[in-house]
């Protein structure tokens, strides 16, 4: 156990700026017995958020890619606390844990408290539905591993269903409609379509891709990827009609039911399976959470050190945040590179402000966009590369940097061996099992 009069830095969500934040904290401080830390999160394992696309569509065994906090927290000299955040007391220093249930619903751990020094928040997002009607109950949002799993079990079993069925020449058997053309849902629908066609070859003789599924990508914006380079849109936006992808923009969505998606321009889209992935927010309860300052969409407001515009001590990370970039400027965007850009950072402010130096100022550095379509294509923009603008890539090229940004993540929380060492695991896995999972 670490002792109790050491400084303790208390860190809330295990995603990918939390984790990074977490290992590098605990290399630096938790190993020398500088300081104690702590890591808590509502789910005992790290899957990296970006791939929860490749989960929903089957190309990625998330069991495969799955690591343990506990055995994170070990071999980085942290804590981990199991537990989901749902309350704070700022006078006390403390944060509040709300039970954790098991499967059978039943308390498997009661209600917590965590005392801090310093206190991180990273929590993340969530799909945020605007209070458009229907939502919540007939959509499924990629927020987590389970709606990911959830999904693709759904996706396997219209599959099996369209299989068994007699054939309708020219009709889609069923359709899934994904809200929103963001990274997110664009991915998705490559993704998917890949899925099908590889699932087709795995005996289902009657099935067939084209035939039996359509996919639609609703957005409201004038065109896809709204906050991308244009040119990037328009090469992504090309290579989904490609793969016969149904693509509507300039289209809300007013009302989701159980039979499909309703516009407000009237056009109704009829539908087995409904994704939404139009925009996010905070969680709400952080919305003025202990007096906190917060924005319209629950993001805590901060200031160039990354900490709460009215606590010094807490700070925050990652998408739950609206960090400012400057004078007139939008606040950082919710992107992992931010996230990532932010730990690395804060890091180093912590081991410093506990030597009794200043914090340091964030400055968001865009380092372009990648976008995976699948096994057609994968394309981006590099920022910063030339004295102006971007350059624009794809093909081989932007698939390698695709890949890397994962790998990258990987090296920062389980180290260049053991990175290297799952990649080999991976490449035989890919060659030992099917595709695409199947069940």
């Amino acid at each position: 156990m670490f002792d109790e009069v050491l400084h303790k830095i208390t860190i809330v969500g295990g995603g990918a700026g939390g984790l990074e934040l977490a290992v590098r904290l605990g290399q630096q401080l938790g190993k020398k017995k500088k300081a104690l830390i702590t890591l808590v999160d509502a789910s005992p394992t790290h899957l990296w958020k970006p791939l929860l696309h490749q989960v929903a569509a089957g190309t990625l065994d998330s069991q495969a890619d799955e690591r343990e906090y506990f055995a994170l927290a070990r071999a980085n000299h942290f804590e981990f606390r199991l537990g989901r955040m749902n309350g704070l007391d700022r006078r006390y220093k403390k944060i509040f844990l709300a039970p954790t249930l098991d499967e059978n619903n039943e308390e498997l751990l009661p209600t917590q408290s965590i005392a801090y020094d310093s206190l991180v928040l990273a929590l993340g997002s969530q799909s945020n539905d605007f209070g458009t009607k229907g939502v919540r109950e007939h959509c499924i949002m990629l927020d987590t591993l389970a709606a990911a799993e959830r999904f693709h079990k759904k996706l396997v079993n219209c599959c099996l269903r369209a299989q068994s069925l007699a054939q309708v020449a020219g009709e889609g058997r069923f359709t899934v409609t994904i809200i929103g053309g963001g990274a997110t849902g664009v991915e998705l629908a490559a993704e998917l379509h890949m899925t099908t066609k590889i699932l087709s070859s795995y005996g289902l003789v009657n099935f067939h891709p084209e035939k039996d599924l359509k996919i639609v990508l609703v957005d409201a914006a004038p065109r896809l990827l709204q906050m991308l380079p244009e040119r990037l849109a328009a090469a992504v936006a090309k290579e989904l009609r490609s793969i016969a992808v149904e693509v509507h923009t300039n289209e809300k969505v007013v009302e989701v039911s159980k039979d499909g998606v309703m516009m407000a321009s009237g056009k109704f889209i009829p539908s087995g399976i409904v994704v939404w992935a139009a925009g996010i927010k905070a969680a709400d309860f952080l919305k003025d959470i202990d007096g906190l300052e917060s924005n319209r969409i629950n993001q805590l407001v901060l200031n160039a050190q990354l900490q709460t515009s009215r606590d010094p001590a807490i700070f925050a990370i990652g998408d739950c945040c609206a960090c400012p970039q400057g004078e007139g400027l939008p606040a950082v965007p919710p992107r992992a590179q931010a996230a990532h850009q932010q730990a690395s950072l804060l890091a180093k402010s912590l081991i410093r402000m506990l030597n009794g130096k200043e914090l340091l100022t964030y400055r968001y550095t865009d380092h372009g966009s990648l976008l995976s379509l699948g096994n057609y294509s994968t394309v981006g923009s590099l920022m910063g590369a030339l004295a102006s603008g971007s350059i624009f890539i794809e093909g081989t090229i932007a698939k390698w940097m695709y890949w890397s940004l994962h790998k990258h993540h990987q090296v920062v929380v389980y180290g260049w061996f053991h990175t290297w060492l799952a990649t080999w695991v991976a490449s035989i896995d890919r060659v030992r099992n099917p595709r695409i999972k199947l069940h």
